[in-house]
């Protein structure tokens, strides 16, 4: 029977003392996820926003689509970057299966649909309010797209936040395309699995412990935006 008392106190020391172990796995699930964040920015909001604004044949099977690949399984994805990266894949001559890269590729396909899907809709709904008054200026279509993303930024942080909530907390796609390799391809949620089917319960418990707090602080950061932009619109 474990002691559970002596496990929680184990893994809290590990946490403060500051364990190398312990950090070199949060600081890389951090770079990985944070990683996969940016460039589903750089992708996911100019597309979300094209679609917002612009009108085309496909589009609205287009937004299903994006819409319906936001409840993607992740184990699918991996799956699915595994065939693209392995040796005999079209991508494989690469060589990242098995690095950090393969788990950014994957986590990016997870959180660029939350991105663009989540931008499409702020942005249609802010061009519902100020579309009448950008008209006014001589500000159409297209041209109208930096100005809603301004306005929008609060709106679109909150998105971002939630695409990296949806990233940091992933564990199917990333241990198929990482392979949880220590020291290499090891993040918290796949070091979380391993080191509790091994019974080391006070390192799982504090790499869970980090999590959460971060899960936390994302959900802390997107409810001060959302009352802050309450209060900026009310003003």
């Amino acid at each position: 029977m474990h002691d559970y008392a002596d496990i929680f106190a184990r893994s809290f020391g590990l946490i403060l003392t500051g364990d190398p172990g312990l950090w070199s796995v949060v600081l890389l699930s951090l770079r990985v996820s944070l990683s996969a964040v940016a460039i589903s920015a750089l992708l996911g909001m100019p597309l979300g926003a094209l679609l917002a604004m612009a009108r085309f044949p496909g589009r609205q099977p287009l937004i299903v689509l994006i819409n319906a690949l936001m409840g993607i399984p992740p184990v699918v994805v991996g799956l699915i970057a595994y065939l693209l990266l392995s040796r005999s894949g079209p991508l494989g001559v690469l060589g990242l299966l098995y690095t950090p890269a393969a788990m950014i590729i994957a986590q990016t396909v997870l959180v660029l649909p939350i991105v663009a899907a989540l931008t499409r809709q702020q942005i249609e709904q802010l061009h519902a309010e100020y579309g009448e008054q950008l008209r006014s200026f001589g500000v159409r279509g297209l041209r109208a797209v930096p100005t809603l993303l301004w306005e929008g930024r609060h709106g679109l942080t909150t998105t971002l936040l939630a695409g990296f909530g949806r990233a940091i907390a992933e564990v199917g796609a990333v241990i198929i395309v990482g392979g949880n390799i220590n020291h290499v391809t090891r993040v918290m949620t796949t070091a979380i699995a391993l080191e509790t089917s091994r019974g080391n319960l006070a390192l799982a418990l504090a790499l869970g412990a980090i999590l959460i707090l971060i899960a936390v602080g994302v959900n802390a950061v997107v409810t001060m935006l959302s009352l802050s932009a309450g209060r900026g619109t009310r003003g």
